[in-house]
């Protein structure tokens, strides 16, 4: 897998880098690859172009200094690679929902992005046959650590989720049986939190290099299904508003596999919006 290895590189250069002026061309560089070969492996692999992924990575940090700091909201701005406050306000409170100065002073930080840690064996991916090597079960209490690994691989569908509230969640789940887990090999690649009172998928991730190579989305969908139906007409979940900027495609992705939309709703602040999956969709 040398593509992942050359990802991985250059991962590590914007973490490095991540005050300083970059851009697609200056990264290519310093790994030693052409811009076209990394814009097209990075996307492919991860769902999400460099530049994408790189605006959020340094909005995520914006966001800690505005809750974590006094400093001021124009040497954020810059810090963050914006040559003026009125650009870095317009585009933080796209993806945000608040202003700058508002953010601050509600200081509820939560990461936008969180750092990309490829640190596993993912060999498997060569493998034609790739979900015959998933193992799908349920969590246990041991399992935390690892789950949460790959939540904070895709965080960047869950806005205002706030880590240690969400593990007394998953603990709770943990025990009602309500929470599912897809291992490859060690590492966890998928997970899923279900609400059997309420008919609903509450938690659904799949790590970003298993999104486009096999199609672990729908078998955790079809387990939903099955675990959740018994004789409802519909089951539920939520996900970001059509044209949601801060959305790196998981509404898409939800639609695509049946999803149709229903009420709009703000979860802790956040607009989102209900999708709702019926049995003649299947």
């Amino acid at each position: 897998m040398h593509d992942i290895a050359k990802i991985i590189l250059a991962i590590e250069y914007i973490e490095d880098h991540l005050t300083e002026r970059l851009d697609l061309k200056s990264i290519a560089s310093a790994i030693h690859v052409s811009p076209y070969h990394l814009h097209r492996t990075f996307t492919l692999a991860t769902g999400m172009t460099i530049h994408d992924y790189l605006r959020r990575r340094r909005l995520t940090e914006a966001a800690k200094m505005l809750c974590r700091s006094d400093m001021p909201i124009l040497e954020i701005a810059l810090l963050s690679g914006y040559e003026s406050q009125q650009a870095f306000s317009r585009i933080f409170t796209s993806l945000y929902k608040y202003p700058p100065n508002t953010f601050r002073k509600k200081k509820l930080f939560y990461p936008l992005q969180l750092r990309f840690d490829f640190k596993a064996d993912f060999d498997m991916l060569n493998k034609k046959e790739v979900n015959t090597h998933l193992d799908i079960r349920f969590a246990q209490e041991a399992d935390i650590p690892a789950w949460m690994d790959l939540v904070r691989l895709v965080v960047d569908g869950y806005p205002f989720l706030n880590e240690d509230e969400y593990i007394q969640v998953v603990k709770k789940n943990i025990d009602k049986k309500q929470a599912l887990m897809v291992n490859a090999g060690n590492i966890v690649v998928g997970n899923m939190l279900l609400s059997y009172q309420s008919g609903s998928i509450d938690f659904l991730g799949v790590h970003p290099l298993f999104r486009k190579r096999t199609d672990l989305t729908m078998i955790l969908l079809e387990k939903a299904i099955d675990a959740l139906q018994n004789g409802r007409k519909e089951i539920s979940i939520t996900t970001y508003r059509e044209g949601d900027k801060a959305d790196t495609g998981y509404r898409k992705a939800l639609q695509s596999f049946g999803f149709s939309e229903s009420e709009f709703l703000v979860e802790f602040g956040y607009p989102t919006q209900k999708l709702l999956f019926h049995q003649k969709s299947s």
